[in-house]
């Protein structure tokens, strides 16, 4: 696998696989879907390019804005249909092929189901769609799961890392990576502050957003020595791009049935999606920070499975502390309502409890991350009711 890094892609929200209501077929065998008032309807027999049989119904699912998507109820099983509308044709097809391939490979991915002609992108009144098979299983936050399921997990996400270096091409990027400014967030934080109601003008929510915001100014000044540098090497390759708990899905013995939010999929530098994922799976929603011990699983588990070494890790849990630090979106959004911060449902990137936490913990989370690929770790603490 080639050696550099590379600027990690934000998380990205996927559709959510909720199912609704579903509406009666029409007399021909054609699903009706109907999103509400003034909502278009699916193509006219859309869904006989699938040899699905005839669809009972076609139930509008509740996604995110700009998606539309539905579950398909047909004799012989359910499908979830999701709507492109304006799709990079070229950048869903190689996804298509990706999510085949890791499917085909045995690890839990949904790959596209085939048209009729072979396609796995249909396209419909100027627009495309992909079937899916539908997907049962729970979601589980992070914090719910065992040690020995933490470690399962990272596992899983090793795996996944190892089939896509042997599935995809081999990645080619700059060595340059340039780091948020502390300067550049500081400013913006002061612009913010401005526009915040002061003394007896404003709410107690005002007053909490002023404190927050002083807050996350006083931390940018004080580690603004802490950047972390901008060239490093460190292995780079295929990446999902948003492992998280709202993309898996659980089944009743507590093992992963689906890795879901393939539209994530990008390249950059693999120490960086492992503590990206652990830092979003294991953060608590408090002044508690991020529950280490399951950090420790997890990226034991990922080590036995795409083994990196402790520099890399100890690298990539800076820039994450850093990148955070100086992400000033989830303020804005959070407190000023602004939209486009991007936030989404599955974790607030940069929430000032875990910025605050992580800074005053810096080191105790760089050692962290790295014990598993120190010699003092041993093998699991497998006397510890946790692994249960």
């Amino acid at each position: 696998m080639p050696t550099s890094q590379s600027a990690d892609a934000r998380d990205r929200a996927d559709t959510g696989h909720r199912a609704g209501t579903p509406d009666p077929a029409d007399g021909d065998g054609q699903a009706k879907a109907d999103g509400g008032p003034g909502a278009e309807p699916l193509p006219p027999r859309l869904l006989k390019r699938w040899e699905i049989g005839a669809p009972d119904a076609a139930t509008p699912l509740a996604t995110g804005p700009g998606h539309r998507s539905w579950r398909v109820d047909t004799a012989g099983g359910a499908f979830f249909l999701r709507e492109h509308a304006g799709a990079d044709r070229r950048r869903v097809l190689f996804q298509h092929g990706v999510t085949t391939a890791l499917d085909a490979a045995g690890l839990p991915v949904l790959a596209p189901v085939p048209a009729r002609g072979g396609r796995t992108l249909v396209t419909a009144a100027g627009r495309g769609y992909v079937l899916y098979p539908w997907v049962g299983g729970r979601g589980r936050g992070g914090l719910e799961l065992t040690f020995a399921q933490c470690e399962a997990l990272g596992e899983l996400l090793g795996r996944l890392h190892s089939a896509l270096d042997e599935l995809t091409p081999p990645v080619q990027q700059s060595m340059l990576v340039p780091a948020p400014r502390a300067a550049d967030a500081a400013a913006a934080v002061e612009t913010m502050l401005r526009d915040v109601p002061d003394g007896g003008d404003g709410t107690d929510f005002d007053a909490l957003t002023a404190r927050r915001l002083r807050e996350r100014r006083d931390l940018l000044n004080e580690f603004a020595g802490h950047q972390p540098p901008d060239i490093e090497v460190s292995t780079v390759g295929h990446l999902h791009g948003s492992f998280h708990a709202g993309h898996l899905r659980y089944g009743g013995s507590g093992n992963v049935t689906a890795v879901l939010g393939w539209d994530g999929l990008t390249t950059g530098p693999v120490a960086g999606e492992v503590v990206r994922s652990a830092a979003r799976l294991f953060a608590c929603e408090d002044e508690r920070g991020l529950d280490l011990d399951r950090v420790e699983a997890f990226v034991r588990g990922h080590r036995s499975a795409f083994p990196l070494d402790a520099g890399q890790i100890q690298s990539a849990v800076h820039r994450e502390w850093w990148e955070r630090l100086c992400d000033v979106g989830p303020l804005r959004h959070r407190y000023l309502g602004e939209d486009g911060a991007g936030e989404d449902g599955a974790g607030e990137r940069g929430a000032a409890t875990l910025v605050s936490w992580w800074s005053a913990h810096l080191d105790r989370t760089l050692d962290a991350f790295a014990v598993p690929y120190t010699a003092v770790y041993g093998d699991a603490p497998g006397d510890s009711p946790a692994y249960g």
